[in-house]
């Protein structure tokens, strides 16, 4: 029976029927999806040529009803879909014009179906036939009872132009039907949902860089829960210009899609979200979020915004997980070999240091991969070594300051970098290997002169001058004020070093103890906030007190400091509330006294406190605690370097130190010969 579609010949050809062959195809097979096909088989033979008479699709659905018919070819551009999924980007045959894409390489498509009848609770089968040349007529034909009680559709087209046996295998017709279905077969894997071309199964594995299945359950206010089934996916090349997560109702029928909220990235992290529930059955999606709806639920849901939220969760930790896995080893390996990173010598301390700085770049990158976007070579250089220099300095944590300034960064982040720049506080202690290996033999000799030494090492004439070439100890970043001199010339250098004045100047003081001499001065300026007024900035000062090895630690001691502390507050030019104070007094051993002060200062949480008002703090420190504190500090390196210390005592032998004067003299001298070769 010949039957009028609703439009004429030529209203469908000016419809915007595809006229490619490889969107025709899709588009029919869409339409076997649509009528709830979990099987398809795209089915062609050709001769020796590789012509081919026909190409047949072969659906296993619920067939095209014959009640259905004049709805189903008869609407033009007013399918029977159309009307129920609005926002939908998987039915493809809503519009009704999916039936005639075979026009795009076929004259004449024959849709021989088999449907279960409802009234006759029977299985029937009829043909219905459309002629490219005659697009406004469909006939159907050959009603009949089925022999099979299977449903299904088979769609037979000939006079096939334009294509040949190799159009459907070629790599391009493959990797279509790969980035068109592949993520439907995918969601429906479980049901055994398959495509096939002649009987083999579609094999879309190899464009899935990475995908996840994951359950949420979501309570209403009514205390009803929703359960999501959330299948994220990242695929190896792009399949779309946008990134989208997209909304499946219990059919798995997309109801609608929203951009997600990484589709201006730029480290080819394409994705999609695949999110499936009832919930969506009675879903109405709208333009304006704020509207109410008339039954069902909008995207102005409690629910479906706590849903977005988990979305966008996911999404984020998908996205580092891409970038610190992926992008940035391509970013690092891209680097190094372009040169943009400094050059590191192969050796431990410098390799670790290279280390140090891919981790912290790897972080940045993860956090925020635009900072390292669009940069030409030169922008890049200077960036990576702005980094390194940060990361080789005592201002490496400022690093997380920095890049708060520049981009929004989450608690976890945060955490991650404050870790990861903390973890190596190591590079800001020296600046090469042999630094570090001449500090550590430093060490080493002054344990000999301090301990093995102590009855004939005294502090003017040892102690002092090893400790004033190696200030280090009690500081990185201090700058050496004056040893051994007295409090005018302490004042002079001092106020040089931190007020900015062109040379020292000659300050008189008036003071009785104006001529006490201090071991050792020194003073450090940070622009670290004031916990007080966030307006100043704090200078933080270190007066040392070296007392002879055999002396103990007592009342006596801490009271001569607390002498320069007095002194300190009598002097106008040493009183600003901005400078902090710390005193230190050190020798091998301390009595009772001291250590109940430790006791009586232990809430303040700081180790070796005796005294402490305002802004000044006093320590008592045995030699071993200075030693130790070295050693902790520097535990991650030392160990990775291997130091023998075996093999230094071995040199001291060699050298012929003896435990006397003499020797503590010739350890004097060498400790101070190394700080001149390290400055």
């Amino acid at each position: 029976m010949k039957n009028k579609v609703g439009v004429n010949n030529n209203s469908i050809d000016s419809a915007g029927i595809t006229k490619d062959y490889m969107d025709a195809v899709s588009e029919l097979v869409w339409n076997g999806f649509d009528a709830g096909a979990s099987k398809i088989d795209i089915k062609f033979s050709s001769n020796e040529i590789d012509h081919i008479d026909e190409i047949n699709i072969v659906d296993n659905g619920t067939g095209i009803c014959l009640s259905d018919l004049s709805e189903t070819f008869g609407s033009f551009l007013d399918s029977v879909k159309r009307g129920s999924f609005q926002r939908s980007s998987y039915v493809r045959g809503k519009k009704g014009k999916g039936r005639f894409s075979f026009i795009a390489f076929a004259g004449t498509a024959v849709w021989s179906t088999v449907f279960l009848d409802p009234d006759s609770e029977k299985c029937l089968a009829y043909d219905v036939t459309v002629h490219a040349n005659d697009k406004d007529h469909y006939n159907d034909e050959n009603k009949r009872i089925a022999d099979t009680e299977e449903t299904g559709t088979w769609l037979k087209l000939t006079n096939l132009h334009g294509v040949t046996a190799y159009s459907f295998q070629c790599d391009d017709f493959i990797n279509y039907l790969k980035y068109e279905f592949g993520w439907f077969l995918l969601l429906n894997s479980k049901k055994g949902y398959t495509l096939s071309i002649n009987g083999r199964p579609l094999e879309y594995d190899d464009i899935l860089g990475d995908h996840e299945v994951s359950n949420r359950i979501i309570a209403d206010i009514k205390g009803v829960d929703h359960n999501f089934i959330i299948t994220y996916v990242r695929w190896n090349e792009k399949i779309g210009d946008k990134f989208y997560y997209y909304f499946l109702n219990g059919e798995k029928k997309e109801i609608f899609k929203q951009l997600t909220s990484f589709n201006n990235n730029a480290i080819n992290f394409f994705h999609s979200i695949y999110i499936e529930s009832d919930f969506f059955n009675d879903f109405t999606f709208s333009d304006n979020e704020d509207s109410e709806p008339i039954f069902g639920q909008t995207q102005n849901s409690p629910v479906f915004k706590i849903l977005v939220k988990e979305l966008q969760r996911i999404i984020n930790l998908k996205q580092k997980e891409f970038v610190r896995i992926n992008a940035a080893d391509e970013l690092i390996s891209r680097y190094e070999k372009n040169g943009v990173f400094p050059k590191f010598k192969n050796n431990k301390y410098e390799q670790e240091k290279r280390k140090d700085l891919v981790e912290v770049v790897r972080e940045i990158y993860c956090i925020q991969p635009k900072i390292f976007k669009g940069l030409n070579e030169t922008q890049e250089k200077t960036s990576i070594g702005f980094i390194n220099l940060l990361l080789d300095t005592d201002e490496r944590e400022n690093i997380l300051s920095i890049l708060e300034g520049i981009v929004s960064i989450s608690s976890e982040e945060r955490e991650n970098l404050s870790i990861l720049l903390k973890k190596t506080s190591f590079g800001h202690i020296t600046k090469t290997i042999n630094l570090i290996e001449s500090r550590f033999k430093t060490v080493e000799l002054l344990k000999t002169l301090v301990f093995d030494l102590k009855h004939f090492s005294n502090e003017r004439d040892h102690i002092q001058h090893a400790i004033a070439d190696n200030y280090w100890l009690f500081g990185e970043q201090f700058h050496l004020v004056t040893a051994n001199e007295g409090f005018e010339k302490l004042l002079s250098n001092y106020l040089y070093l931190v007020d900015g004045l062109s040379k020292p100047s000659k300050s008189k003081l008036k003071d009785e103890e104006k001529n006490r001499r201090p071991d050792l001065f020194m003073c450090r300026q940070r622009s670290i906030p004031d916990p007080n007024n966030h307006d100043d900035d704090i200078e933080e000062n270190i007066m040392v007190e070296l007392k002879r090895p055999n002396v103990t630690i007592g009342k006596d001691q801490l009271r001569q400091i607390e002498d320069y502390m007095d002194f300190i507050t009598r002097e106008d030019q040493f009183n600003s509330q901005t400078r902090k104070w710390k005193f230190f007094v050190v020798s091998n051993k301390v009595d009772e006294y001291i250590e109940k002060q430790y006791d009586e200062f232990k809430d303040k949480g700081k180790r070796y406190l005796v005294k402490s008002w305002g802004n000044l703090e006093v320590f008592a420190m045995t030699w071993d605690d200075v030693f130790r504190s070295f050693t902790i500090k520097h535990k991650y390196l030392l160990d990775k370097l291997d130091f023998d210390q075996k093999a230094i005592q071995e040199e001291l032998n060699i050298k012929g130190i003896k435990l006397d004067v003499s020797g503590s003299q010739t350890i004097t001298n060498t400790v101070r010969l190394k700080a001149v070769q390290n400055n």
